[in-house]
């Protein structure tokens, strides 16, 4: 038991300064991706270094839901890719401590972490985010800070353009200014042009003071003049002139009660108040209008009839039907005593048509917005649980993965991590755009990245605990080579010492009856199967694995001799191999499915003509080679045989 204690003890001392460092790398990751979204919103504003600190801090808090689950997926991979690296994970194994009892220390820590994440979501995060949003708008509005350039327009001065050809950096003095005065709007544009001047803040940072030397100004004054054909102008030189202009270069902290009242700063107690609420509203807003559209008159009758009921209140009553002595002419109605009438009521009518689609498409717009406020709460309530469950399935993927490469460091399990979070950020961010747009219920997107890694997890879970090699190279290369099949040499060396000789009737009569079933198997299957006896029959594959069988036997006791042109013969013989396209299935179902679906049945069906092409020419090998051995077996000189 004390073994089992500092094994734990050993684990976490392992995981924890790793998910602490990755932490911590990741969230920084996170937030250069946020300053670079944001650094043209932020750069020139002239914003304090204790302001850009609170917002950076806030923006951080808000980046841990993303930061989070890729931190203990790489930490949990690093933590186990060094334990099978330095052989601790084999060394535990064999001595009886199984893959779930190693991870049990780290699993009561994933529940605690992810108990933790969901109070965080529940409890810090709306607060993090409402202030995040509220100084980043309020960065937005503040004023940027003034620095006239030379040689272009500034426009950053509200209602002005200023052109300054140079100036002086240290008086601050400005040269050969053009102003275009557009705060009356631009029918009333103003023109001021002066030889020098200078502009200064007032010291309460809400007004500009220019003071203008030696210039003129133009003034459009068509206000005055609205009535004349010709617009005045006023034209007025100055030897000084002063104009106090608006400019509030102070930051103004917008009130935070505006984006508190948003989903983004809401718990869930909040957030399903609000659900609640709309959508009885919503509710209440279809009854309402599905009541107008039933109780709207028909060809001036109404489809609903009132009553009064004992006690004077007027109740729903069925309309009753009406008898018509002969049938309504419906083009009657638009008869008229005249033509210009009866276009009159063609236009009244096509006014009604039109207004009542304005009025039902404005009742859609609505609707379409409150559904949108129901899906964007009802979303922001189900994140709150996804990042708890997102970071127990990261550790139940990266823990066993860790296991099996058995690669410690950052340099693999990095690619591996950066790998599957892309894959996952890909599916959640899909998933979260399809539940935003109504493509899909809300619960489907937002959980549609847990449901696809969840089988991820269990997998690789299963094979970390089985000792499963999921990633042996040599495991995929046999598989396709037994798929699609691949030329292979034999290679034979000639033995040095030679136990026993090689009986030559032995041998002969063995490469007989091997040429003998070579060419029985030829004879019993068709050289060109037809599409039909491809799918149903193709070449049986146990009498070929019997005959491979045979052929190794053969060449296993002939590599024995001592000649060596009789080894070099051995090496011309092919290796049988017992390919997937000799014989696709061995279920009758199967085949004629794949005969019926041609776009899969006849693209294999000639790759398997081409494959049992290359089989046939093995087995004839087989053949030619068997009387070419036997020929050199049975010379009294091979050597001298094989010379002449």
């Amino acid at each position: 038991m004390l073994g089992v204690k500092r094994l734990y003890w050993f684990v976490l001392k392992s995981f924890v300064p790793l998910f602490c460092m990755t932490f911590f790398i990741c969230l920084f990751i996170v937030l250069m991706q946020f300053l670079w979204r944001y650094i043209d919103e932020l750069v020139g504003k002239g914003l304090t270094i204790d302001l850009i600190g609170e917002l950076f801090f806030y923006a951080a808090l808000s980046m841990v839901p993303m930061a989070l689950p890729l931190a203990i997926l790489l930490a949990s991979l690093m933590t186990f890719g060094n334990l099978g690296e330095h052989f601790e994970l084999t060394a535990m194994k064999a001595s009886g401590v199984s893959l779930l009892k190693v991870m049990s220390p780290l699993i009561v820590l994933m529940g605690i972490i992810a108990v933790g994440a969901f109070f965080f979501q529940n409890n810090v995060l709306p607060i993090a985010q409402t202030k995040m949003y509220t100084l980043l708008f309020s960065v937005r509005q503040k004023s940027p800070e003034l620095e006239i350039p030379e040689g272009v327009f500034y426009d950053q001065i509200p209602g002005y353009n200023f052109f300054v050809d140079h100036k002086d950096r240290l008086s601050g003095t400005l040269y050969e200014i053009m102003i275009y005065d557009m705060s009356k709007g631009f029918d009333n544009a103003g023109i001021i042009l002066a030889d020098s001047g200078k502009l200064v803040m007032t010291e309460d940072k809400s007004h500009l003071f220019l003071k203008l030397w030696e210039g003129e100004s133009f003034d459009n004054l068509k206000e005055a003049g609205s009535s004349m054909k010709n617009v005045p102008y006023r034209r007025e030189s100055f030897h000084d002139k002063s104009i106090l202009l608006e400019f509030d270069a102070n930051f103004n902290r917008l009130d935070e009660e505006g984006m508190r009242n948003q989903y983004v700063g809401k718990n869930i107690t909040e957030l399903q108040a609000t659900i609640d609420s709309v959508g009885r509203m919503v509710d209440s807003m279809g009854v309402s209008y599905s009541r107008t559209i039933m109780e709207a008159p028909r060809m001036g009758v109404s489809s609903v009839n009132y009553r009064p009921d004992e006690s004077g209140r007027l109740v729903e009553a069925p309309v009753p039907d009406v008898a018509l002595s002969k049938p309504l002419n419906v083009d009657s109605l638009l008869t008229g005593p005249n033509s210009a009438a009866r276009v009159n009521y063609v236009s009244q009518a096509l006014n009604k048509a039109k207004n009542m689609k304005q009025e039902y498409e404005f009742r859609s717009l609505v609707m379409k917005e409150e559904l949108k406020t129901i899906r964007r709460h009802d979303i922001e309530l189900q994140k709150k649980f996804t990042l708890s469950f997102a970071c127990i399935i990261f550790f139940f993927i990266g823990a066993p993965l860790g296991a099996i490469i058995r690669k410690g460091g950052i340099g693999m399990p990095l690619v591996i991590s950066v790998i599957l979070f892309i894959f996952y950020y890909i599916i959640d961010n899909t998933g979260y755009k399809m539940a935003r747009d109504g493509r899909i219920l809300v619960w489907e997107g937002i959980w549609l990245s847990s449901a696809i890694l969840l089988p991820l997890g269990i997998f690789f879970t299963y094979k970390a605990v089985n000792d499963s090699a999921v990633f042996n190279k040599d495991a995929y290369l046999n598989f396709f080579r037994r798929l699609i099949g691949s030329n292979m040499a034999r290679h034979l060396k000639m033995k040095e010492v030679v136990l026993v000789d090689v009986d030559v009737p032995k041998a002969t009569g063995m490469l007989s009856s091997l040429s003998e079933s070579a060419g029985n198997y030829l004879e019993e299957n068709p050289k060109r199967p037809s599409y039909i006896a491809y799918w149903m029959k193709g070449y049986p594959r146990g009498p070929l694995r019997a005959l491979s069988e045979q052929l190794e036997e053969i060449v296993a006791y002939i590599a024995d001799s001592r000649s060596k042109l009789v080894i070099n013969k051995l090496m011309d013989f092919p290796i049988l191999r017992s390919l997937w396209f000799y014989h696709p299935s061995n279920y009758k179902w199967a085949s004629w499915a794949a005969m019926v679906i041609f776009p899969i049945g006849l693209p294999v069906y000639f790759i398997g003509l081409r494959q049992l092409s290359i089989l046939r020419h093995e087995l004839e090998t087989i053949r030619s080679v068997s009387a070419q051995l036997t020929e050199l077996l049975e010379s009294p000189d091979p050597e001298q045989t094989a010379t002449a």
